[in-house]
This record gives structure tokens, sequence and C-alpha cells, in this order.
């Protein structure tokens, strides 16, 4: 059975709340090495339930110079009006963005010409380094907006459209996102696996049963778009947050990692 890479770091904890504290602690510390060593720190934010410990948590941190971090997300739907509170944007604004003093923050706005907002946002992620994603993983083993049936670990884009699975669309209804599925937009703007990958850190964290399986596969397939999360493991600075359920499928020589 494969076993996860050296370089990605397992963390197990027992509830939501202190995978995303531990997380956010990790993620903070991130921002102060990057701000005293650089003057200032990029990072890109992922926008689901499964975020919003790690991201309060992080919001209180203390010895953060907000002022000098610029902000991106990584994936929107395409077709939501601009005030709709299911847009990735909207959500983080709320949940995070708005209560602090950030130097910028950066929003995907598919607009009328997703292809080439896709290429602006595409510019503004290239103009320096990432210091820190801080992600999930997906019920289909997604990273960001990668389903299955379209990522490609090795993707030349950094930004692109993507059509949806119905596996990723029925998982915004069950988190109560959407009321029914045919209300889930089916295209969006993401991140490729690539660009995720290129940043200087990437903090993860994932909880709940549902997480379960894409978490065990995460952690023990091979390497492959078939479960897009297990790039994780080629990553040379990655750290993974489970909170007791999402490692409940995970077998005894993994779980001594964490």
């Amino acid at each position: 059975m494969p076993s996860p890479s050296s370089a990605l770091r397992l963390h197990l904890k027992d509830d939501p709340a202190s995978a995303g504290r531990a997380a956010a602690a990790e993620a903070a510390q991130t921002l102060r090495q990057a701000l005293a060593e650089r003057g200032s720190a990029r990072v890109v934010f992922a926008a689901a339930p499964s975020q919003q410990h790690l991201l309060a948590a992080l919001a209180a941190e203390p010895d953060i110079d907000w002022s000098q971090v610029t902000a991106f997300h990584m994936d929107e739907y395409i077709g939501l009006p601009g005030d709709a509170p299911q847009r990735f944007g909207s959500w983080l604004n709320t949940a995070f963005f708005r209560l602090l003093p950030l130097q910028a923050v950066h929003l995907i706005d598919p607009g009328p010409d997703p292809a080439d907002s896709a290429d602006r946002y595409r510019r503004l992620l290239a103009e320096r380094p990432i210091d820190l994603v801080c992600l999930g993983i997906g019920v289909n083993g997604h990273l960001a907006f990668n389903d299955p049936p379209v990522a490609d670990l090795s993707d030349p884009l950094d930004v692109k459209v993507v059509r949806l699975d119905e596996i990723c669309r029925r998982q915004q209804v069950d988190e109560g996102c959407f009321a029914e599925l045919d209300d889930v937009p089916r295209e969006a703007v993401t991140l490729t696996v690539p660009r995720l990958l290129d940043a200087r850190r990437l903090v993860a964290v994932v909880s709940g049963l549902h997480k379960s399986d894409a978490v065990h596969r995460a952690l023990v397939d091979p390497v492959s778009a078939a479960c897009p999360a297990t790039a994780l493991r080629t990553h040379h600075d990655a750290s993974l947050y489970l909170d007791a359920d999402a490692a409940s499928l995970l077998p005894p020589e993994v779980r001594r990692a964490g």
C-alpha cells in the first residue's frame, strides 16, 4: 500500500475546531515569516464551510501586519449574479476579508468572458510568488474546482474555465450552499493543480465523515488525476490537518504518521 510522502506533514485532531485552530497557527507563522523576510505576503484562500474554523482562528492571530498581505481565492462559479451570496468571493468577504485591513484583495470575477477573466487572474498571480495556499479537499478528491474528470496534474495553464462534475455540484447542496442541484452552476473558473502547488507552502484542513473516503484516497492511492488531492503528497512543504471523522478510514500505518 503506498504511503504518504514524508514531505506531507499529517496532523490528526479530535474535532473540526481543533483542526482549524492548528492549521491557522501554522498559516499565521508562515505569514509572519514571509513578512519578516520579504516585507509582504501573498495568500490564496479556499472558500468552503470546512474552512470556517481556520479562517476565524487566523483572523484572531496576533502580530500579523495584514496591511502588507495580498489575498486571492482559488475558484469562482460562472453565471451567478455579482451579489449572489453563493459566490466564493462574497463568502470570503463576509467570513474573512472584510474583517482585516488587507493590502489588497483580488477576487475572480468571471464576467461576460470567463476565459479572459482567467487570464487576467493568471497575470495577477504571476506578479510575485505565492507564499501560502490555505485549502481543503472535496468529496471527490478535488483541489479547488479541479474535479477528477477535468483535473490535470501537469496542466500548462495556471487558471482556466472548467465544467463541474455532479459529485462536486451535489456537495454544494449537501453543505447547504444551494437549495437544489439545478441551482448549482455547471462551470467555474479555477486555479489549476500546478498553480496551487507552485506556492511556497500549503496548509490544508479537512473535516467530516463525508470527506473520509477522499482523505483515504488522497493519502494512499497512487498520485494521479483520479484523485487530484494525491498531488498534495508531491509538494515540498505541505501540511494536512484532519479531524477524527475525516481520518476515520485511514489505516493504522498512515495514522501513525500524524
